[in-house]
This record gives structure tokens, C-alpha cells and sequence, in this order.
């Protein structure tokens, strides 16, 4: 925010009665909520915040910020690790009413608004039995999540949700309100596909939609004891999975709070319940598992599987880097830094890319992350905040132990609020020089920076 920058009554009053919203300031009701996003590390305080019911509250929301010198920041789901949602003495453009879900059964696809969770859109595909890949905690916002490539337990089969993004309505920088699609700004939509935050404000997503009714999903706990053998014999048993396959290892804790160390497998098959009862039989058939449970269930119950894990108001710091495989030394080393983590939330998870995310061109989309192998991802968890600096020196000093193993290569919506502009190119990888010509045409004075910029030159 410019040091100059002020709400006046006269404006703010004009501004209000050209909302089908509302605003909040501080000491109205609503208003610390509001401020709430899911890191509980975030504590931030805007100036105003305006509470949007269609895109042209947002674009008055951004006249109105820009005219009085304010910066911007966008809250969808809140849900960014980062916590870019919100801002001090900034307008923050919030979009969490903007909840409305309309699927066409026929052309097989869904329009959702900015506010819409994964949640939501699931439940709203799954009455027409149709699906799309979207995450793998429901509780996170569509927008942002798409935004950032949008990874999820369908990659495999159907690719990222980015990837079956057919438009968005983009409230831009000067606040005009655009369908931007692929035939309508070939390169806007491109960088939309994966560019993050950086081009506008998605207040609605339009997504091609796929059959699926069910899937075999669920959980297979082995002992901490036999953890190193078990991500061994998962490098290589999914080497040749299928696409309907998607299966993630991990570090973890019981989730009974016990603090008991578990090496898991956490396993989606999109297809028919023979193929999937085949296909799964090697892992359901490994070793002395303490817990089994999977079965057939609705693809969106598969999509909340790990939201206990991550609630909100908790504090996180994640840190993410792809590897460069899996060799033992790898795997070795993470299961000994495990053996220390100091809170009985964290845990170090694999993510195993392959199949028809793996089948798109690096530059097709602004996401460049194609390559099969898997993002380990140290998605740190604790509920105290005084337990701060134990857990982020943990994941910051497990992440730097694994670095000769790991690539140049980092997930968008997985970086940090402390990540430095070399994290942030690696996410984007040989699409950033595209990113900044387009960024530069777009937003040439940066309005929206409050994200993993890229600067317009």
C-alpha cells in the first residue's frame, strides 16, 4: 500500500452501494474471520475487504484499490501455504460467497465460480456421475488451485485440472472483466494454465469433465520398522502403473495422536473394479501391513481422505522439490530425518507423476513439470505456534539433507511466503521468459504481485 493511501467515508460509501456484496473493515463484524485463511502462520490484517457476489464486485473491489493507491491480494479457497490471500493495509478481493456450480451433463463440463472448493465442485460433478482432477484435500479452493497447475489423484488418467481448463472469466488490472479462452487470448490462456495469480482474478473456472462414478481408494499402513524396504518396493512396483493408477507413499503419524510413525501408501484406481482389484493386488499383498483399508467408494469421498490432516487455522511450512528418482540414499536419508520431526502432524510424501500428465509438452501449458518421477513434498503441520521455529528449522534442514537428490524443479502451490525468486523460476521453468512477456502485457504495473510474481520486466 502506498504510505499515502487512506479510505476515505465519501468512497467507500460510493463503492458500497455499487456492490451486490459487501465490505469489511476492522472492528465490523466479519471481519477477523474473514482474515482467517487455513495457515494459521498468517496473521495479517487488510484494510478493507471486499466481499464479492459476482466478477463486477471484484472489478470495482480493483478500481477502487487502484485508484486510492492499495495494493491487492485475492482470497478463493484461503487455502495457499503461502497465505497470498491476504495482505496488511491492502484491499483484499475476496471471492469466498462467489459459490455458484453449474454442470452440463450433455457437453460434459462445469462452470464454477472463484469460490467454489474442490468440495463442492466434486459433489456437483458426481450427481452426474463426471469428475476432473482437482487435489488431494477437498477443502482447497478451485481457483487457486487450477491456477497453479492443479494436481490431483485423476493426473494420471485425465491430466491436471489446468490441463482440462476450457476458460476462465478474469477480472484484469484495470479492472475489466474478459472470457479469456483459448480461441478468444491464445497466450493469456496459456499462462493461466499454471501461471499462478499473476494475470487477473479468476472469478469463474470452466472445466471438461470426465465419466467416473467410483473409485478403489483408501490406505495401506506399514510399521515405521519397514519403511525403507516399503518406499523401495514402491519405486519400483509403480514403475509401470497404469493410468488409472495414482499412488503417493509417505512419512506420517497415526492420526490418532499417538505420534506413532507410519509408512504408507495412499492408493486411487480410477478404473473398473476388476482391473483395479488386479492392479492393486501387488501392494495389498506386500509385506505385514498394521492397517488395510481400501475399497470402492465416490470419487469425491477419495478426495477427502486426507483432510484431518490438514485443518484449518494449523500452522504449516512446506517445502517441495522433484527428484531426480529414487535411489536408496534417498530414500535412506528421509526416513532417518523422519525419526526427528518434532511435530506428530508432519510428514514427507511422494508424489508419484506419470500417465497423461506426463504426456504434455513442458511448454504446452505454463506448467513445465512433466517429466515422470515423483515431487516429495515436506508438508510440515503443527497446531502451537510455539512450536514455530522447532518445525520450520526440521523442514528446512530435512529439504537441504535431500538436495543432492533432488532437481531444479519446484510445484507452484507449494512454495513458501520466504521463497526466493530462483524457488519461484523453478517453478515456472523454460516458460518464464513467455510468463514475463505476457505478464507485460497484461499488468505492465504489477497490480498483482501478491503472489509468486513474475515481474513484467
Amino acid at each position: 500500500m502506498s504510505t499515502s493511501a487512506t479510505l476515505d467515508q465519501g468512497d467507500l460509501e460510493a463503492l458500497a452501494a455499487s456492490l451486490s456484496g459487501g465490505l469489511l473493515q476492522a472492528g465490523v463484524d466479519g471481519y477477523e474471520d474473514a482474515c482467517r485463511v487455513h495457515n494459521g502462520m498468517i496473521q495479517r490484517k487488510p484494510a478493507l475487504i471486499v466481499r464479492c457476489r459476482t466478477a463486477a464486485d471484484a472489478a470495482e473491489g480493483v478500481r477502487f484499490a487502484r485508484r486510492g493507491g492499495f495494493e491487492i491480494s485475492v482470497r478463493g479457497g484461503g487455502h495457499n501455504v503461502a497465505g497470498l490471500a491476504i495482505a496488511d493495509d491492502a484491499v483484499m478481493i475476496d471471492l469466498a460467497e462467489m459459490k455458484d456450480v453449474s454442470v452440463d451433463p450433455d457437453a460434459r463440463t462445469v462452470h464454477a465460480e472463484g469460490g467454489v472448493t474442490w468440495a463442492e465442485l466434486n459433489a456437483a460433478a458426481a450427481e452426474h456421475g463426471l469428475a476432473v482432477t482437482g487435489g488431494a484435500v477437498s477443502s482447497t479452493g478451485i481457483a487457486g488451485l487450477t491456477l497453479g497447475g492443479g494436481l490431483g489423484w485423476l493426473m494420471a488418467r485425465f491430466g491436471l485440472a489446468a490441463d482440462n481448463l476450457l476458460a476462465v472469466e478474469l477480472v484484469t488490472a484495470e479492472g475489466e472483466i474478459r472470457e479469456v479462452t483459448e480461441a478468444s487470448d491464445p497466450d493469456l490462456f496459456w499462462a493461466l494454465r499454471g501461471g499462478g495469480g499473476n494475470f487477473g482474478i479468476a472469478t469463474a473456472l470452466t472445466y471438461r469433465l470426465h465419466p467416473l462414478e467410483t473409485v478403489t481408494g483408501g490406505l495401506i499402513a506399514h510399521p515405521f520398522s519397514a519403511a525403507g524396504d516399503l518406499l523401495r518396493f514402491y519405486r519400483d512396483a509403480v514403475a509401470d502403473a497404469p493410468d488409472e493408477l495414482e499412488i503417493f507413499a509417505g512419512l506420517v503419524h497415526a492420526p490418532d495422536g499417538s505420534g506413532t510413525k507410519l509408512a504408507v501408501l495412499i492408493v486411487c484406481h480410477s478404473g473398473d473394479e476388476a482391473q483395479a482389484e488386479a492392479d492393486l493386488a501387488p501392494f495389498l499383498a506386500w509385506g505385514s501391513p498394521l492397517l488395510v483399508d481400501v475399497g470402492r467408494m465416490p470419487y469425491p469421498k477419495m478426495n477427502t481422505l486426507l483432510d484431518d490432516g490438514f485443518p484449518a487455522g494449523s500452522q504449516n511450512y512446506w517445502l517441495s522439490s522433484f527428484t531426480s528418482g529414487l535411489p536408496d540414499e534417498l530414500i535412506d536419508i528421509a526416513v532417518e530425518r523422519f525419526r526427528s520431526t518434532p511435530s506428530p502432524m508432519n510428514a514427507i510424501v511422494l508424489e508419484h507423476f506419470h500417465g497423461a500428465v506426463t504426456r504434455v509438452d513442458p511448454t504446452a501449458t505454463a506448467v513445465p513439470h512433466r517429466e515422470e518421477g515423483w515431487n516429495l513434498l515436506i508438508p510440515s503441520v503443527w497446531l502451537d505456534p510455539a512450536d514455530t521455529e522447532a518445525n520450520v528449522a526440521w523442514t528446512r534442514e530435512t529439504h537441504a539433507a535431500l538436495r543432492e537428490h533432488l532437481v531444479e524443479r519446484r510445484w507452484l502451490n507449494y512454495l513458501g511466503h520466504d521463497q526466493t525468486i530462483d524457488a519461484v523460476r523453478a517453478a515456472y521453468g523454460p516458460n518464464w521468459d513467455r510468463l514475463v512477456e505476457v505478464k507485460r502485457r497484461v499488468d505492465p504495473e504489477n497490480v498483482f504481485h501478491r503472489n509468486h510474481n513474475i515481474p513484467p520486466g
